[in-house]
């Protein structure tokens, strides 16, 4: 009988569609047919497909499975695995080819414009066997290094492939790495800034869960290159299972004489160990991270000193993001030359998104620096659902911004996106249908980096304060002429008058709308109208003539503000309706305009 290899995702969403309880199941149904020694288990973190989970890929074939339930796993089983016949109606139509260009080549759908190498491991290694990243050419790029390589080589190579920080600002990663080397002292950190906290993003944790021991390589990698023997992972402890495999990972790297004393018999010696931050979203900026390591309350300094002169404990320090350290052991093994042709002539390889919202395909995606927005919303997300009208993708996070459909052919890269007014940020995308309110969506983002501001600065403390009530006033209802420029105006102060990068970039959300959805805020102002029908203090129910008194919307108005006999035209008291919305949508008539 063919021997096989059945691969579950066990990626956050799988695992909360309960893809552990159909690893259980599949063993129990391997076991009773004695399939057991001919068919090997493994997982995989994120595959990238949220959308299409749980999954459970067969090999031989790479054959995708994807929304497996409990009752598919005997027939896959039964048609699959004993009677070689993949099922056809169960597979996800991608057709997957790796080389070592880590480009996916399939049909044009999830995969087609993909070029995975950040994620170049997800979804297919078990994350929490290290047998499986050698088998990919783990380690190698270290190997390489210690035995081939003087660490100013190192330097000049990331500094000639054009890699910049992946952490959102953007900074060239070989000339960070330089300037850390070239500090005098025989004690230095490196740090993983994995303390991802933005709203819809999970790229790094996904990546960490997927492929941890990329992370590491890098990290050490980067220890040699600038002449650190201590590494440290910042991550939040709202992160359990990436947590988790960061430390089986560590430990396994340790016992292969990847870690620690004497690495791969040469005399450099490197160790890393893992920090949990409380999930403070101002700790993702780098001297606030290094102010809640050394135990004090996560607040950003003022810079200069950069912590590539004092940095972690006054020493010089090297921060870069999860995505910028999983490139390294890449461009070290395929050069940076190689590298620095993907892309960009000023934004050099890939960038890995969170692509959610109002979007049909959801998850993971990572592309070639300068793919447009149209192309990731509609050739890898598969566009807007029930055929709805595309209002705005918002990129960068909470402190990006919120471009409009007539941007959506902007490439994404750095420089682009910062032009259209919006940034790359940590590579959060949001796609908003015409459903979404922009005014309300401005609102939700500053709600967040208001209550996320550390407080140490006044511009960001008290202006962001003042912003947020001028919002919140004109989506009750309450705007004033004026309120517009008073938002511009308060914007731009804080940005140019803030110590770091989260005051500087909070107004970004209210700015960008602004910019391109500024008749929405002046119909919130002077028409007390909500486009969108999003706030419930602008809206009006009115029962039209089309009623035809069946009496569902008088069940299940709350306060009782709908009155009328059967079969007889209904009335809406508007002194009791509190707007809810629920009559509107029960209606099946069509009987209630929303204005």
């Amino acid at each position: 009988m063919m021997e096989y290899a059945i691969t579950i995702c066990e990626g956050p969403t799988c695992i909360g569609r309960h893809a552990d309880r159909l690893r259980a199941i599949l063993l129990e149904e391997l076991a009773k047919r004695g399939l057991k020694d001919h068919v090997r288990i493994n997982i995989s973190g994120c595959l990238g497909m949220c959308h299409k989970g749980p999954f459970l890929v067969v090999n031989p074939g790479y054959t995708i499975y994807g929304g497996v339930t409990e009752s598919d796993i005997p027939v896959i089983v039964e048609e699959h695995i004993v009677k070689d016949r993949p099922i056809a109606r169960l597979a996800v139509q991608e057709d997957h080819l790796f080389n070592r260009f880590y480009r996916i080549f399939g049909d044009v759908g999830f995969f087609g414009k993909q070029m995975r190498i950040t994620l170049r491991n997800c979804g297919i290694i078990d994350p929490e066997n290290i047998d499986d990243y050698l088998a990919l050419r783990g380690y190698e790029a270290l190997a390489k290094v210690l035995t081939e390589m003087t660490p100013q080589q190192v330097i000049a190579e990331v500094k000639q492939s054009g890699l910049r920080g992946r952490g959102g600002a953007g900074f060239p990663t070989g000339l960070k790495w330089e300037l850390t080397a070239k500090q005098p002292g025989p004690e230095k950190y490196v740090i993983c800034n994995a303390d991802e906290g933005d709203p819809g993003a999970f790229m790094d944790r996904s990546a960490i869960e997927g492929d941890p021991h990329t992370i590491l390589e890098g990290m050490i990698i980067g220890g040699y290159a600038i002449g650190s023997n201590h590494g440290i992972v910042y991550i939040r402890a709202e992160y359990p299972l990436a947590v988790r495999r960061l430390e089986i990972a560590i430990q396994q790297a340790r016992q292969h004489n990847l870690l620690g004393k004497g690495i791969l018999g040469t005399n450099f010696d490197f160790d890393i160990e893992i920090r949990l931050g409380a999930g403070a979203f101002v700790c993702g900026e780098e001297t606030a991270l290094i102010q809640s390591i050394e135990g004090a309350r996560g607040m950003p300094r003022p810079r200069p000193p950069f912590p590539a002169t004092s940095g972690l404990f006054g020493k010089p320090t090297l921060i870069n993001n999860v995505e910028t350290w999983a490139n390294i052991p890449v461009i070290i093994l395929e050069g940076a030359k190689w590298f620095s042709s993907i892309g960009t002539e000023t934004s050099k390889g890939t960038k890995v998104f969170a692509l959610a919202g109002c979007v049909v395909n959801t998850g993971l995606v990572e592309v070639p620096m300068g793919t447009t927005i149209r192309q990731v919303v509609y050739d890898i997300g598969g566009g807007i659902p029930g055929g709805k009208r595309l209002t705005a993708v918002q990129t960068g996070g909470p402190s990006g911004g919120c471009l409009p459909e007539s941007y959506l052919d902007t490439p994404v890269d750095y420089e682009s996106l910062a032009k259209a007014g919006s940034i790359m940020g940590s590579g959060g995308m949001i796609v908003m249908d015409e459903t979404a309110c922009m005014v309300d969506v401005a609102r939700f983002f500053l709600e967040f980096t208001q209550s996320e501001s550390c407080g140490k600065c006044t511009p960001c403390r008290e202006g962001t304060k003042r912003m947020l009530e001028i919002l919140e006033r004109i989506v009750q209802g309450k705007g004033r002429p004026g309120d517009i420029e008073r938002l511009e105006r308060l914007g731009n102060m804080i940005k140019k008058a803030s110590l770091c990068g989260l005051g500087q970039s909070a107004p970004n959300p209210v700015l960008s709308t602004i910019r391109h959805f500024r008749d929405e805020y002046q119909q919130h102002i002077e028409q007390k109208r909500c486009p969108a029908g999003v706030c419930k203090a602008l809206l009006t129910y009115t029962i039209t003539d089309a009623c035809v008194g069946c009496g569902a919307c008088k069940k299940v108005c709350p306060v009782g503000a709908i009155s009328g006999t059967k079969k007889e035209k209904h009335v809406i008291d508007q002194a009791k309706c509190i707007r809810c919305g629920q009559c509107y949508t029960t209606c099946k008539f069509n009987a209630i305009s929303r204005s």
